[in-house]
C-alpha cells in the first residue's frame, strides 16, 4: 500500500504542490488548567490566522513512572509525574474546546499520549498529530493508525530505521495518510540542530508529504522549511512567556505567532510556480526601460552605422533591441540623426 501524496483536513488539502502549508498553532499545557485561558489560546491562533489550535492529551499516569527521579540531566528538579499531573488538559473541556474553536472557524486539534486519548482526540479532531517520543510506541501507534484518521507524525530524537518503523506499522494498520514531520526534541532548539534538510531525505524516501516541527524562537525557521517543501508546521505559542509553566519559555507570544504565520504566507508567495516568464507588470516597466540602439553622436544621412557612431542604452520604445544591434552595422542612414536618438531598421536604407 502506498501513502498518499496529498491528505483532506476537513476541507483543506494538504500536501499537494499548489496547497498552502497547513499551520498548527500548538497551545500544549500552556492553558495552565485554566479553561478561560484555553479559550484566549483558541481566539489567539485564529487571530494569527492559524489553520488549526492543538492541545495535548495525557495523564500523568499514563506518561511516566510515579517514582521516576527528575531529569537532573537537563536541569529538571521535579519528578517527570508532577509536572504532567500539575499541567494535565481536563478531559472534560475537551469537548466545550472543541466546539469553541469549530465557532471561530479553526480546526481543533489534541496530541493523545494514551489509548483512552486517541479514542477522545478522534471523535474530535479530523487529525491524528503523534509526538515524537511515541514514535517507537507499536502498540500505542498502532492503535492511533487503525482509527483511520489522517496522521501527522513527529519524527524528533530518532532516525531513519525508527521512522521507517513506525510507517510500516501504520501501513500494516490499513492507514495510508501520513505527513512527516521533521523535528529535533530540544526546547528550544539551536538553529545548527534543526536540520531542515532532512525533511528532503525523508521526501524522497518515503514518498510522503513532510514538514517542520519547530522548537526555535524563530518566526523565520518555518517559512525557509515552507520554502524547502513542507507542508505542515507546528509551532509552540503561549499568550505570555513570563506565565509559569513548563512550555511557555520557548513558545511564541500571539504578536510572534502571528507573524510567523505571515512569513510562512509570504514565503508561498514568493515561491511562485515553475515557469520563467516575466509578470505582467514587469512586462510593463520592460518597456519602458528597453535596452535598445541609440545614436552615438551626430549621423548624416548616407553616413553608414558603425560600432563608432551607435552603441545601446535604456531608450525604451522606439529602438530596434539591442540583441539586433548588429543588423543595423554597416547598413546607410537615410535621415540625419541627433544623437542620444533611438535607432530602427526604418532609419536605414533597405
Amino acid at each position: 500500500m502506498k501513502f498518499k501524496k496529498r491528505i483532506k483536513i476537513r476541507n483543506i488539502w494538504v500536501g499537494g504542490k499548489s496547497d498552502a502549508c497547513f499551520v498548527i498553532a500548538e497551545a500544549g499545557s500552556n492553558h495552565n488548567r485554566n479553561f478561560e485561558t484555553a479559550k484566549k489560546l483558541i481566539l489567539a491562533a485564529k487571530e494569527a490566522r492559524a489553520d488549526a489550535v492543538k492541545f495535548q492529551t495525557y495523564s500523568a499516569e499514563t506518561l511516566y513512572p510515579k517514582d521516576k527521579e527528575p531529569l537532573r540531566q537537563i536541569g529538571e528538579r521535579t519528578r517527570p509525574f508532577d509536572v504532567i499531573k500539575a499541567v494535565e488538559l481536563p478531559r472534560q473541556w475537551q469537548k466545550t474546546l472543541a466546539k469553541y474553536a469549530k465557532l471561530k472557524n479553526i480546526i481543533f486539534m489534541s496530541t493523545p499520549f494514551d489509548k483512552e486519548a486517541i479514542d477522545e482526540v478522534s471523535s474530535l479532531s479530523p487529525v491524528i498529530k503523534w509526538a515524537s517520543p511515541e514514535l517507537i510506541d507499536r502498540p500505542l501507534l498502532e492503535y492511533a493508525a487503525k482509527k483511520g484518521k489522517p496522521l501527522f507524525i513527529s519524527t524528533g530524537f530518532y532516525g531513519i530505521k525508527e521512522v521507517t518503523d513506525a510507517l510500516y506499522w501504520v501501513q500494516k494498520s490499513g492507514n495510508n495518510q501520513v505527513v512527516l514531520l521533521q523535528c529535533t526534541g530540544l526546547y528550544p532548539t539551536e538553529f545548527e540542530d534543526v536540520n531542515l534538510k532532512a525533511m528532503i531525505t525523508m521526501k524522497n524516501k518515503f514518498n510522503v508529504p513532510i514538514g517542520f516541527s519547530d522548537h526555535t524562537m524563530s518566526t523565520i525557521t518555518p517559512a525557509l522549511a515552507v520554502a524547502m517543501g513542507a507542508k505542515v508546521v507546528e509551532k509552540h505559542f503561549t499568550l505570555d512567556r513570563k506565565m509559569k509553566g513548563p512550555d511557555h519559555q520557548f513558545a511564541l507570544e500571539p504578536d510572534e505567532l502571528k507573524e510567523m504565520v505571515k512569513n510562512i504566507r509570504d514565503a508561498e508567495k514568493s515561491l511562485g510556480n515553475e515557469m520563467k516568464k516575466p509578470v505582467l507588470r514587469e512586462v510593463e516597466k520592460e518597456k519602458l526601460i528597453r535596452r535598445g540602439v541609440v545614436s552615438k553622436m551626430y549621423i548624416k544621412k548616407g553616413e553608414s552605422f558603425s560600432i563608432k557612431n551607435i552603441c545601446t542604452k535604456r531608450v525604451g520604445r522606439g529602438a530596434l533591441p539591442a540583441y539586433d544591434f548588429f543588423n543595423m552595422i554597416g547598413k546607410i542612414s537615410k535621415r540625419d540623426i541627433n544623437k542620444d536618438r533611438p535607432v530602427n531598421l526604418k532609419d536605414a536604407i533597405s
